[in-house]
């Protein structure tokens, strides 16, 4: 098998899994009412998902290392396709929570899987452009999901979480019949050896990069969270209203991933792209608060997620490139970070939003700007920078 054809099936898995988380959106409030389970039991379910990733992040990233990437691949998928069957037979809170918490565990176990993947099967030119697909996989599954779950649901609402079970079997298949492990790229073996242990974690060229990544994530999610409440309060939206601009936000991102990505990072570089993302997502939410029609929201939220999904393929596709042998790690670690901002975002901004509409919005623009302000005194190592340049 040729490294196109493996990066097409990775890539088609991946697609599969975010399609299967996202098509069970618009029949979960259902199940919640079936249940009789409050909006806070939901709100801990979400953060059950995000904290059992944060725990597993590490561990599955140094298997990803240690025991292939394929075999960490298929499990996450195995399990994912668990999770969903379990959410579908579901009749008690526990039953509910423990799939949530498998998913939680797939999903630690896909995404370094995946990144360390297309690390091998890429050079250090060519990967910023199959990173940036990656990212449009996943946007592109969230996009096409909950309409196709909206059309199952309205079949049987437990319809969506056994296709989305279905779904995620498949593509274990395809995995186990389809791809083959990949050689250690040999550009990622030269790299410079880094700190051992989880000291790593502090070491000058991966922690700012991490920092990056929470304080990314930690905006993002306190944004997205309460969006559809913000609208709804302030401006009256109606769901078809919101629907429309987070679908339209997907497509955007989605069509910039896979057409700009790869030439803005040879352009510019994954730093000063990411510091202009930062700068275009701050100014933009922060716009949310002022703008006041209906076209003027319609364009700045669909916009703004553009900076967001040109910031995490890059972040991910620096981490590979400074990350050596250690792509389960980096992964991993990427993971990890992306889980705490995940947990901490929503809450913070939740009691924000108790207190005012706006907020968690003005809240957002602090940590970007702060954002900036790292990626400023952000340097690429020396070492790094003579190898990418070789």
């Amino acid at each position: 098998m040729n490294k196109s054809t493996a990066l097409v099936i990775v890539l088609m898995n991946l697609l599969i899994a975010f399609l299967g988380i996202s098509l069970v959106i618009p029949v979960t409030p259902t199940i919640m009412n079936e249940l009789h389970i409050s909006g806070s039991v939901v709100g801990y379910m979400v953060a059950a998902f995000a904290l059992t990733q944060l725990i597993v992040s590490p561990i599955a990233g140094r298997w990803v290392d240690r025991y292939g990437r394929k075999r960490l691949i298929v499990i996450g998928l195995i399990i994912f396709a668990v999770s969903e069957f379990l959410f579908g037979i579901g009749k008690t809170v526990a039953s509910l929570f423990i799939s949530r918490m498998l998913g939680g565990i797939s999903a630690a176990f896909i995404m370094p899987a995946v990144t360390a993947f297309i690390a091998d099967i890429t050079t250090l030119n060519t990967r910023a452009k199959a990173l940036g697909y990656m990212s449009a996989a996943i946007s592109t599954g969230f996009i096409i999901g909950p309409g196709i779950g909206g059309f199952l649901g309205e079949i049987g609402t437990r319809l969506p979480f056994f296709f989305a079970a279905g779904l995620g079997l498949i593509a274990a298949i395809l995995s186990i019949t389809l791809l083959r492990e990949p050689e250690r790229n040999p550009e990622n073996e030269e790299m410079p050896e880094q700190d051992t242990g989880l000291r790593r974690i502090f070491a000058p060229m991966y922690f700012i990069s991490f920092m990056v990544i929470f304080i990314s994530q930690f905006g993002l999610s306190s944004f997205e969270s309460l969006f559809s409440l913000f609208v709804d309060h302030k401006f009256g939206f109606t769901p078809k209203d919101i629907a429309i601009i987070i679908s339209g936000g997907g497509i955007f991102g989605a069509i910039f991933q896979v057409v700009f990505f790869g030439r803005l990072t040879t352009w510019l570089g994954e730093i000063r792209l990411i510091r202009y993302c930062f700068i275009f997502s701050t100014v933009l939410v922060f716009l949310t608060t002022i703008v006041n029609t209906y076209l003027t929201i319609l364009i700045v939220t669909v916009t703004v997620f553009i900076g967001f999904d040109l910031m995490r393929p890059a972040v991910t596709t620096y981490l590979s490139r400074i990350a050596g042998k250690e792509q389960g790690f980096v992964g991993g670690m990427n993971s990890m970070f992306t889980s705490i901002g995940n947990i901490i975002g929503p809450i913070i901004g939740g009691i924000l939003f108790d207190i005012n509409l706006n907020y968690p919005f003005y809240f957002a623009t602090v940590l970007l700007v702060a954002g900036i302000a790292i990626t400023v005194a952000w340097r690429e190592p020396a070492q790094v920078r003579t190898k990418g340049d070789s």
